[in-house]
């Protein structure tokens, strides 16, 4: 973290809208209560409190949507989101991971659902949300292998035989997309994805958009312990959530959590995608965020770095604020790069 960034989320408070803060609190409120010293999740009753949006085959505001189911016997599904009011006969695929600290939430949970519809309408792409099992009940590596299966289930499908997908759905401009667990989700695929290397001929990956992504380790950070009760991640709510995640014996250095620590795995040789981190000025995940950053520039690979000073973690689910529309604005240019980039003929993937 640099100087000016330290001084600054240090003689400044927090800011919000108090619809925002009331939902803010809510949510702080409801995984502390749901969360067990024991390491489990009372499920039943939080299912009750976490509202569900259905998928609607006709079009709101210009984007329809279906659920696919990818393996039943492990319930690992998608909520497939179609633009509709697009003229355009080539736009990317966007596979995104939710956040909630690889213990709640759902591509059906009703932020998500908005969040990949407005992603959906506003870049235009067709989205793809992973609804991948949860710990405790089901720990590391089992949110990572679903999310792979996922591209290999698309990898391996054909068009006809996966009829809900568009003809327009262009497979060979994918983004893997996630905030949060998400976040970290979607950069163990992309590794995995680097690592099979010409195994996956239909589906090519040209972009990473980490959003606040969820990162950790050992050695406490200057903004973990100066942001240590922040909503959402604080310090005591995020050492749970490792501890339920992580094989058990295992710390918080594991590959999965400290990705450029220790234990990082080496990217230098992969054709790991260009990627763009997003990072707040009060979330105490901040600093593990940047270190992200600066890790994959040593390892050579393309990324940008874009802070909001005066936000907290996961402020873009929340349409109320203006940051919100404005980091959506911004993976649209990222897309539109990317794609505009990886073009073979200048009328793919027409933004």
């Amino acid at each position: 973290m640099s100087a000016n960034n330290k001084q600054y989320s240090d003689s400044h408070s927090l800011v919000l809208p108090w619809k925002t803060r009331i939902s803010v609190s809510a949510l702080s409120a409801v995984t502390d209560f749901f969360r067990r010293s024991d390491g489990t999740v009372n499920r039943r009753i939080l299912s009750l409190l976490d509202v569900k949006a259905r998928p609607n085959p006709n079009p709101v505001k210009g984007v329809k949507s279906s659920d696919i189911t990818v393996d039943p016997s492990r319930n690992l599904w998608f909520r497939l989101f179609v633009p509709t009011d697009t003229a355009s006969t080539s736009l990317p695929v966007v596979i995104f991971f939710h956040g909630g600290g690889f213990t709640f939430l759902s591509p059906s949970s009703f932020a998500y659902d908005a969040v990949c519809r407005r992603f959906a309408r506003t870049l235009p792409a067709v989205v793809i949300s992973v609804n991948y099992r949860l710990s405790p009940e089901h720990r590391y590596p089992s949110q990572y292998d679903d999310g792979f299966d996922v591209i290999q289930y698309l990898n391996h499908r054909s068009s006809s035989e996966l009829k809900q997908l568009p003809d327009f759905a262009d497979l060979s401009k994918c983004f893997l997309a996630g905030d949060s667990a998400g976040a970290n989700l979607a950069h163990h695929v992309a590794v995995r994805a680097s690592q099979e290397g010409t195994q996956l001929q239909v589906v090519k990956i040209i972009g990473l958009i980490s959003i606040q992504p969820f990162f950790g380790g050992e050695e406490r950070t200057d903004s973990e312990l100066r942001l240590r009760k922040s909503p959402i991640v604080s310090l005591e709510r995020t050492d749970w959530l490792w501890k339920v995640f992580l094989p058990q014996g295992s710390d918080k250095d594991h590959e999965a959590v400290n990705v450029s620590g220790p234990n990082a795995v080496d990217i230098s040789g992969l054709e790991y995608p260009e990627t763009v981190v997003f990072v707040a000025g009060f979330d105490p995940l901040q600093d593990r965020q940047r270190s992200y950053y600066e890790w994959l520039k040593k390892s050579g690979k393309r990324v940008r770095l874009i802070e909001y000073p005066d936000m907290m973690h996961a402020f873009y689910i929340f349409p109320e604020l203006p940051q919100s529309s404005q980091l959506i604005a911004q993976v649209k240019d990222f897309v539109s790069h990317r794609c505009k980039s990886s073009s073979t003929m200048p009328e793919d993937c027409t933004l």
